[in-house]
């Protein structure tokens, strides 16, 4: 469009050097005006081809009517009065994040929700998206350029504001989070889809809970771990006194067997065995029951 403006006021230029007294104007001004008919066609040519990048399309706009035929990515003819915005189909992200430099904004940009037991929970959110190709005429029409700031933005806010308030704080950290991810999934990629827009991923990032809850967790955590360690002691001490009874009742049995079998040839066999391993022993004289001497030589 630049270059076709400049050669208009070169033909412009030609036109007051016909009517100019100047000899040398007057001499030359064919050669301006032929000069600016080229320079205008040359504009024209250049303005009546666009070329779209990969992963973009797009949208035609003519004096503030939108043309609802897209541009693919290549070289395209198009009316040289034409303007061309761009729109990118590729996947974009969104993050919203309570750490520095982190999200899309700057500073703390955390969605804070009250959960059912009216807790403050801090949620950091990450939304993959792209823009449906077909839609870009529609999204430049009803939303314009900055739809992520327009849309994406205040639709993944609110929708998880919404769905927070079924769920209690400590359900969202733990049992329910996946739940809870999937539920706010469907209600914002519906409402995308209506806008022209495609959500392929949600991402919960962090749940932060409010320090008196997450002291109370801490604490029921410890007991927890605390009953667990007493349950395995009593066990353990259960399993020793059993093994107490067990070889005491092995003893009184022992010394029951002992109390009843005794013989007095046990008694005398035992006491022979005990002088023969004496290394003290020599020669010991002994009687064998019958009133019968019996000599016994420990060697």
């Amino acid at each position: 469009m630049t270059v076709i403006i400049v050669g208009i006021i070169i033909i412009i230029i030609g036109f007051v050097a016909a009517k100019s007294d100047e000899p040398m104007l007057h001499r030359y001004r064919a050669m301006i005006k032929t000069a600016g008919l080229i320079v205008i066609l040359i504009g024209m040519s250049i303005a009546c081809v666009v070329q779209v990048e990969p992963g973009q399309v797009g949208v035609q706009k003519l004096f503030g009517k939108v043309n609802n035929n897209i541009l693919e990515s290549g070289l395209n003819i198009i009316n040289p009065l034409v303007q061309v915005v761009m729109f990118d189909i590729r996947t974009e992200n969104y993050t919203m994040s309570g750490v520095q430099d982190e999200g899309a904004k700057q500073g703390d940009d955390a969605i804070r929700v009250l959960t059912a037991d009216g807790l403050e929970v801090v949620v950091d959110l990450t939304v993959l998206y792209r823009v449906v190709p077909a839609e870009a005429p529609r999204i430049l029409k009803e939303v314009g350029i900055d739809y992520r700031n327009v849309l994406v933005r205040p639709i993944c806010r609110t929708k998880i504001r919404d769905n927070a308030v079924y769920y209690d704080a400590v359900a969202l950290y733990s049992t329910k989070r996946d739940e809870f991810q999937s539920k706010i999934f469907s209600t914002i990629e519906a409402n995308f889809k209506e806008r022209g827009l495609m959500l392929e991923q949600l991402l919960v990032r962090n749940i932060t809970l409010p320090a008196s809850v997450k002291a109370s967790i801490e604490s029921k955590i410890n007991a927890e771990q605390d009953a667990q360690k007493m349950t395995f002691v009593l066990q353990k001490e259960t399993q020793e006194a059993q093994r107490k009874r067990v070889e005491a009742q092995g003893i009184a049995d022992y010394q029951k067997i002992l109390s009843t079998g005794l013989s007095d040839k046990l008694l005398q066999y035992e006491m022979i065995k005990a002088i023969t391993n004496s290394p003290n022993a020599k020669l010991i004289f002994m009687t064998n029951g019958k009133n019968l001497p019996m000599m016994v030589d420990s060697k």
